[in-house]
Formats: C-alpha cells, sequence, structure tokens
C-alpha cells in the first residue's frame, strides 16, 4: 500500500517530466537557438548581392565560414539540426516586403565534420574545442532523451508489477537527463561565443538568443523537480517500510 503523499509525488513528478520531455523534444527539433538581426537590404546592387547569397545557401556544399556569412546577412537562424534565413518572397521594392524562411538541415556525417581555428581554411588546424563542443551540443540532448524514455520504460514495468523499487532509479535518470540538457545549453552558447571570436560579423548585424535555447533550458529544472520528487518519494517510503516491519517483528 502506498502512502496518499508519496503518490502524489510520483504523479507530479511525472507530469513535470512530460512537460520537460515535450519541450526538449521541440528544442531539438527546431532552429531558434540562436537568431540574427541583419539590415534591409539597400540599392539594387545590395539586393542582388543577398538574393545570390541565398541561391548559394540553398545549393553549396557544407562549409562554416561560408554558411555563417549568410546566415550574418540574411537574418538567419541556427539551431541543433536546422539552418535557416529569411528572404522577401520578391525582391521588388517594397517598403515592407513579406518574408518567408528557408532552411537546410544539418546531415548526421556534417554534424561530425571538424571545425577549424579559422572557419573556412582547412589549413589553420582542427581547433579541438569548438569541433567537441559541437558534437556535444548535439549528442546530449538524444541522451537525455534516451534517459528519460528509459526511465519511463521502468516506471511502467515498476507499475505493472506492483512495485515501488525501480522508483529511484527513475529517478536518478531524470536527473541525469537533466544534467544533460544543462550541459547542452552551456556547450552551444559556448560554441557560439567561440564562434563569433573567431569569425568578422558584418556591421549592423545583432545576434541574440532564441526561444528554442530557452525550451531547453526550461526542460532541464523540470527534469530535476521530477527527479528530486521520485528520490523523495523512493527513499521516505523504503524509510517508512523498514519502519513499520521493524515494529510488526516487535
Amino acid at each position: 500500500m502506498v502512502d496518499n503523499r508519496y503518490a502524489t509525488a510520483i504523479v507530479i513528478g511525472s507530469v513535470l517530466s512530460l512537460l520537460a520531455t515535450v519541450y526538449l523534444s521541440v528544442a531539438v527539433g527546431t532552429q531558434h537557438w540562436y537568431q540574427y538581426s541583419s539590415p534591409p537590404a539597400v540599392g539594387e546592387a545590395n539586393a542582388s548581392d543577398l538574393r545570390s547569397l541565398q541561391d548559394e545557401f540553398m545549393e553549396e556544399d557544407f562549409d562554416e565560414k561560408a554558411y555563417s556569412d549568410k546566415l550574418f546577412r540574411l537574418n538567419g537562424t541556427m539551431g541543433l539540426w536546422w539552418r535557416c534565413v529569411q528572404v522577401p518572397s520578391y525582391w521588388y521594392k517594397e517598403p515592407d516586403p513579406k518574408m518567408e524562411t528557408e532552411c537546410v538541415a544539418f546531415t548526421l556525417r556534417q554534424q561530425f565534420i571538424p571545425k577549424y581555428k579559422e572557419p573556412g581554411n582547412h589549413n589553420s588546424g582542427e581547433d579541438l574545442l569548438r569541433t567537441y563542443l559541437w558534437r556535444c551540443q548535439f549528442l546530449l540532448p538524444l541522451v537525455s532523451l534516451g534517459l528519460v524514455l528509459l526511465g519511463g520504460m521502468i516506471g511502467l514495468c515498476g507499475c505493472l508489477c506492483r512495485s515501488f523499487t525501480p522508483t529511484l532509479g527513475v529517478g536518478v535518470l531524470h536527473l541525469l537527463a537533466g544534467m544533460c540538457t544543462l550541459a547542452t545549453v552551456c556547450c552551444y552558447l559556448a560554441g557560439t561565443d567561440l564562434l563569433h571570436r573567431v569569425s568578422v560579423l558584418p556591421g549592423g548585424v545583432d545576434g541574440s538568443l532564441g526561444w528554442s535555447l530557452y525550451l531547453a533550458l526550461i526542460s532541464s529544472p523540470l527534469h530535476m523537480m521530477a527527479a528530486a520528487l521520485l528520490v523523495w518519494a523512493a527513499r521516505s517510503h523504503r524509510k517508512n517500510y523498514y519502519r513499520m516491519t521493524a515494529y510488526r517483528v516487535a
């Protein structure tokens, strides 16, 4: 028989876990981790230049400097698996043209391509710090989601077997998932900062954090709060069980 306090803690922890998992899944699948605000095209020559950058962005092979320059100049947004630019629907002289978003996905092979000390210059040597920050930022959220999925399967098996014992393990898995998500955000911020240090941003370009990153940031404490509730329920139930067993023996 489970005390109502422990059952309530498990239910609240499960809801928090579900919310955190949804937030993290949306963050991983969207491109608004970091966004650039570029000045509008002025003059026919500048508009023609931006139009050619748009065509190159959609057609070119993967190169960090090439796609970064286009993100800087075309109101780009970056995610863990997507890079996108915003361009006018028609390159005519309109006071407020309608903007369209065009995206290109990172392939799995591209995620493992090394970063260089000078982006685009393969002779400058590999930048190990940026390379492994980039790889961690897309691997860690997958690890986090995998840990939550494993915890959910263990918890479901515990429910079917009417056992409270797996709850502690599920809580620990959620704690690890929250730490992985927090590490993802830290790796992304550090990698973006290092990229800006080795790149030259055009004049008038501003960068800001996007809502996808904030969703991932919110999901981390939610997973940790779920972990705290599950661990508390498991430990308290175990202490109460041992106390009741000792009382019956006495």
